[in-house]
């Protein structure tokens, strides 16, 4: 593909998208577990920046991209337009990272403000591109543009944040605009991204497709709709509100769970181990452990004010911090480096989307060697990520060093694994 400035293959484009993906996620464990050793609260309070920021805008600025592409080709992927969108985010985290060192929150608010101008050009070539009848007649379609919404509204509280830190007296920000409140929001489009991926790229297949899909369906509206009451169950203070779409949330996820478990077994008896489904299995396994820590943060935050810092009482801050990470370095993290097991072989494969769109991605793409080392690389994860979710129950400095900087390690380590089969398109 040529474009104006660039002149950027589709499957260069998506190794550089891994290169630096990879590279923020790293940058964020690393920094995490610096933060750890070092008792140091500038970088407790940067990490996650650096994972929303960076990650989370690439991920649905790209790869959310080409899942909706090969789905609708009529929205052409501008590779040129890609790498300004990687620029620009290399360029948001420069800003929040210094407006954190330096406290500058005018710079975080403006660091929002860009990025929400940045997520705002893909939702204009969507809807401009596809009819809203069209966009709700695939149900993965849905997930995908609910995600993008959604980080727009995330980068919208990233700007609101900044304002409220900079004038506190001024009552305009509303007082559920926090730090926390941010990070959660940030979440959501990740989450609802992986829910899409799941139905696209495994359940469709099944023999039950009909079935699937009416479920699938269903949970769209579920679990999107479950988010938003749940955020306003938060700001009105309804404790009983909370408790109760969080239960209703937690046995849906359940259910995915064990669904996501028969067929991955199903699929590993027919065909072949594949790593990116252990890996996306894993994930719903620490979006288990999400929920369960989210509804021990629900019961001991009960009689304190939203916006409360901290958002829980001191003496069990070690499940809020619980709570996120395993949002983070589990369910985030583990099914996007599943997603991208998938992805990103398909497209250096063929060099276009084809595969995503109408071939089989989950066929062999990689060699066994490279399969084993992935899972050898998600034990790893999941190891390490577990040692700091000990270390936030034992208060342990070392646990949570030690977890952050084994993890850092085993992310990268996804560069590495894939070089190999991304060097075979070029041979």
């Amino acid at each position: 593909m040529s474009n104006k400035g660039f002149d950027i293959e589709l499957d260069s484009m998506a190794r550089i998208y891994v290169s630096v993906s990879v590279f923020i996620i790293t940058l964020a464990a690393f920094s995490g577990a610096l933060g750890a050793w070092t008792d140091s609260q500038m970088l407790h309070t940067l990490h996650p920046y650096i994972f929303f920021v960076g990650f989370g805008n690439l991920a649905i600025l790209i790869l959310n991209r080409y899942l909706i592409a090969a789905i609708y080709p009529e929205l052409r992927i501008d590779t040129g337009k890609q790498m300004r969108y990687i620029y620009g985010v290399i360029a948001g985290l420069a800003m929040i990272t210094l407006s954190v060192v330096m406290q500058w929150p005018l710079l975080k608010a403006f660091t929002g403000l860009f990025l929400m101008i940045m997520v705002v050009y893909p939702i204009k070539e969507i809807f401009s591109t596809l009819s809203i009848a069209k966009i709700w007649k695939e149900v993965s379609v849905r997930y995908y543009i609910f995600d993008v919404l959604f980080l727009l509204n995330a980068n919208l509280g990233l700007f609101a944040l900044g304002l409220k830190e900079a004038f506190p007296s001024f009552g305009v920000i509303p007082f559920f605009v926090t730090q926390s409140a941010y990070f959660l929001g940030s979440s959501f489009p990740l989450s609802i991204s992986v829910m899409g991926f799941l139905y696209t790229y495994a359940w469709r297949r099944s023999p039950k497709k009909e079935i699937i899909t009416m479920l699938f369906s269903i949970w769209s509206y579920i679990f999107v709709g479950g988010v938003l009451v749940f955020l306003i169950a938060i700001l009105i203070g309804n404790y009983l509100g909370m408790m109760l779409v969080s239960h209703i949330l937690l046995f849906g996820v359940l259910a995915l769970l064990v669904g996501f478990a028969a067929y991955m077994n199903t699929f590993f008896r027919k065909n072949f181990h594949h790593p990116a489904l252990a890996y996306l299995l894993t994930g719903l396994g620490m979006l288990m452990a999400t929920s369960a820590f989210g509804i021990l943060n629900i019961y001991f935050y009960d009689k304190l004010p939203f916006g409360s810092v901290p958002p829980i009482r001191a003496s069990m801050m070690w499940i809020y911090h619980s709570h996120t990470h395993a949002a983070l370095m589990g369910w985030i993290t583990f099914s996007f480096i599943g997603i991208i097991y998938i992805v990103l072989p398909a497209i250096v494969k063929s060099g276009s989307l084809d595969m995503l769109r109408s071939g089989d991605p989950l066929i062999r793409l990689l060699d066994a060697t490279s399969m084993k080392k992935a899972f050898r690389q998600l034990t790893v994860l999941l190891s390490s990520s577990l040692c700091v979710l000990f270390g936030f129950y034992l208060h342990s400095a070392l646990l949570l060093t030690l977890g952050g900087f084994i993890y850092a390690g085993a992310v990268w380590f996804l560069r590495t694994n894939l070089k190999q089969a991304l060097k075979q398109k070029t041979k």
